[in-house]
């Protein structure tokens, strides 16, 4: 039992614990939108894209916070509108934008004479180091990611599966488009400084990739996200512990390791299915669905 909860008697691993826990929250809420609609891409292209913020406030002495909040509008609002051209497909503009903001704001950072520690310190983060005040503002994120949840759920909905359907609905589809960029945007920006931009990703898309095979409605694939999230939390701060290892890369790995064990379960599931029931009688009943009901 002590090699269980050891660790946690030490006051900055039991912070870094309940700064995973809110980080896995937040990225519960938006990280399930980002998978529903195969915006995986764009969500690692955000991540980066702060850096050149980041490194502006940081060589100007500014709000690290600010600058990355900055940098991911910069960055959304340039997707968009290189977007727009019929020549290029969006994830064209999205790689084309996610080097370019990634390369200028190495260039940037380069210029400080703490070149390699601030670039790791971006990309990893310090779980270990969250201090009172970050536990502060994560619970503030939370709270306006919540808002912004539950608000946004129907039209957030609808945009998933059917834009145009939305639109006849008249939930402003654009409008509702805005506001899950700017959760995005909450999610990345309140995480980075906890587990850095390369493993936050790890908590934005692992958990709600496994399990959307075993959920049917949104509302259960968000709380089942949050609680892998969790749970990837507690058991990386405990294996970092115990091995010696970088504590937010484990907590990542962990939950990368959870959903492919996540994947592997149901594909054998899926196969016990078809090996056990009869063959359908009509040439739809095998095809793969999920019953995520009306938008209301």
């Amino acid at each position: 039992m002590e090699w269980l909860v050891g660790p946690f008697e030490v006051t900055f691993v039991q912070r870094a614990l309940w700064g995973g826990i809110l980080v896995s929250l937040i990225c519960a809420l938006a990280g399930t939108w980002v998978v529903l609609r195969g915006m995986a891409f764009f969500g690692d292209a955000m991540s980066h894209g702060m850096l050149p913020g980041i490194a502006l406030a940081s060589l100007l002495g500014g709000n690290l916070l600010v600058g990355a909040a900055v940098s991911a509008a910069v960055m959304a609002v340039g997707v968009s509108l290189v977007g727009r051209s019929p020549r290029l497909s969006q994830d064209t503009s999205i790689g084309l934008l996610f080097v370019g903001m990634l390369s200028l704001g190495v260039i940037i950072v380069s210029g400080s004479e703490s070149f390699a520690v601030d670039l790791t310190g971006f990309l990893f983060g310090d779980v270990l180091a969250v201090r009172p005040a970050d536990l502060a503002y994560l619970v503030g994120a939370l709270g306006v990611a919540l808002v912004v949840s539950v608000l946004g759920h129907r039209p957030f909905v609808a945009l998933a599966f059917d834009e145009r359907k939305a639109h006849t609905l008249g939930l402003r589809p654009r409008a509702a488009h805005a506001a899950l960029l700017g959760l995005l945007t909450l999610a990345i920006v309140a995480s980075f400084h906890i587990v850095g931009t390369l493993l936050v990703f790890g908590l934005l898309i692992a958990p709600p990739a496994a399990v959307l095979p075993w959920a049917r409605r949104i509302p259960v694939v968000i709380a089942g996200a949050a609680c892998l999230g969790v749970s990837a939390t507690f058991l990386g701060l405990l294996l970092s512990w115990h091995l010696g290892t970088a504590a937010g890369a484990t907590i990542a790995a962990t939950a990368v390791l959870q959903f492919l064990l996540s994947t592997l379960l149901a594909a054998v599931a899926a196969g016990l299915r078809r090996r056990f029931t009869r063959p359908a009688t009509t040439p739809t009943a095998d095809r793969p669905h999920m019953e995520y009901g009306h938008p209301s």
